[in-house]
């Protein structure tokens, strides 16, 4: 199975309110790019073909030669195709129905859930993502990881903060591309994904 670069569904200025087209070109073509291009370098010798979701339930199954290619850069492609789906031009705002209530009861208020969030983002060391699982728990994992490697459900919303997600706009500053994204979040596909995960467990 040969991998492709997924089209974002929007233009790279799309989200330029936080996240500049510069950004959204050179992670798109570049970053994600490489992710595909190392994911399918790695399995050329493998001959079933699997979802990338199947591939990172299974990789203690992979031969030990491309185990850690196949976690890096299938994770990164996974991660990425995720990520873009997160977010739109129409996004920010807060969530509605279900979701709203979850957080509110579990968090205190929307607005206690993104600070909490927001300082878990802020405070992971080095490079990696902060998921929100369908539980509303916040898991923060390093590098490409993601919570299905774990065997753990598909995510609800996730945040990339390595720095090239956010370096040109923000230098070092990570606190004000998390505070930015949050304008940009599309939360009825947020909603979508956890009423999904409530209909299948």
């Amino acid at each position: 199975m040969t991998y492709l670069l997924p089209n974002l569904g929007y233009d790279y200025d799309a989200l330029s309110r936080s996240i500049s087209k510069e950004i959204m070109e050179l992670h798109h073509t570049k970053h994600h790019q490489a992710y595909v291009d190392k994911l399918n370098a790695a399995l050329k010798e493998q001959d079933e073909p699997s979802s990338i979701e199947h591939i990172l339930r299974s990789l203690d199954v992979l031969p030990d030669s491309v185990r850690t290619a196949v976690r890096n850069n299938g994770g990164g492609h996974y991660n990425h195709t995720f990520f873009w789906e997160s977010m739109s031009p129409r996004g920010g705002g807060q969530p509605s129905g279900d979701l709203a209530s979850a957080l509110v009861e579990k968090y205190g208020s929307f607005q206690d859930f993104i600070d909490t969030f927001s300082a878990q983002a802020a405070g992971l060391f080095g490079s990696g993502w902060v998921w929100l699982q369908p539980n509303l728990e916040l898991l923060s994992l390093p590098n490409q990881d993601n919570p299905i490697m774990q065997g753990g459900e598909v995510p609800i919303l996730g945040l990339d903060v390595w720095e090239h997600a956010y370096y040109l706009d923000y230098r070092n500053v990570r606190a004000d591309y998390i505070k930015a994204w949050w304008d940009i979040v599309d939360w009825p596909t947020v909603e979508q994904r956890y009423e999904q995960s409530r209909r299948q467990s």
